[in-house]
């Protein structure tokens, strides 16, 4: 089964990275954050990924290519070249990189990517969030009740701290929790090919018209993630997800606890 990943946007808030690089490629722990989300879905033996580019999507590409080239140890020989002393720990995924155009919107990206998913269910998600989701158990669910499309619902991390009172006196204190109520799109999509058919064109938005349409028609459902979910889109974002990456084990890390 096939990952679509939209990294094509212009992430204008988060513009003190995004005016050099694209979104996808701002770096959490030395990483682009798009690896960090292609190692979580290889974690689960997704290794086909088609990604929808937009912005500065060459960045990506040359990224990907160094990343295939370079990644793990070397042995260079200045007659006969380079090669890979082991490819062991080097990731073995398939990724097409696919030309979306600068200002087409997320439906519009999806839609340019039918050609190359083809007649076929598939996952998609935003290059743009993590989470400690088991896909094993999103695919499950999508499976048994045999809709059109699962999109992941999560709670979103409140912004300041959380506190619990006895009277004046504090309980428990949770520095920025997920929020105790209300759901939220996640992402970390699996969708049927006939959702093609919900999507105009370039100018649509995912969001809107086609999940929109989905749910009227009754053919959108929710798949309720109680664990770890962040999304990148903004500064305070993204210092947070390296600040917890700095403190040892990141919870959407989940190929690591794997290991």
């Amino acid at each position: 089964m096939k990952v679509a990943i939209l990294a094509g946007g212009l992430g204008s808030r988060l513009s003190e990275e995004t005016d050099i690089k694209p979104k996808p490629m701002v770096e959490i722990g030395g990483k682009p954050i798009l690896w960090h989300i292609m190692m979580h879905y290889y974690r689960y033996g997704f290794d086909e990924f088609v990604i929808a580019l937009g912005y500065k999507g060459d960045s990506i590409k040359r990224w990907m290519i160094d990343f295939s080239q370079c990644e793990g140890d070397l042995i260079v020989s200045t007659r006969s070249g380079v090669r890979r002393r082991t490819a062991e720990s080097i990731p073995d995924w398939h990724v097409d990189l696919v030309e979306t155009g600068l200002y087409t919107n997320t439906g519009g990206r999806i839609k340019r990517l039918a050609e190359t998913i083809g007649d076929n269910r598939f996952m998609l998600t935003w290059g743009d969030g993590v989470s400690d989701i088991n896909l094993h158990d999103l695919l499950r669910f999508h499976e048994a009740h045999g809709k059109l499309a699962t999109m992941t619902a999560v709670r979103p991390p409140a912004r300041f701290g959380h506190l619990l009172f006895a009277g004046d006196q504090v309980t428990e204190f949770n520095e920025k929790p997920q929020t105790a109520e209300g759901w939220i799109n996640g992402a970390f999509f699996v969708l049927e090919p006939k959702v093609f058919d919900y999507i105009d064109g370039d100018t649509t938005q995912f969001e809107k018209e086609p999940l929109e349409r989905l749910a009227a028609d009754g053919e959108l459902m929710a798949y309720r993630h109680d664990g770890f979910w962040q999304c990148m889109d903004t500064l305070r974002d993204k210092r947070r997800l390296q600040k917890t990456w700095e403190k040892g084990h990141a919870p959407w890390m989940t190929w690591e606890a794997s290991a």
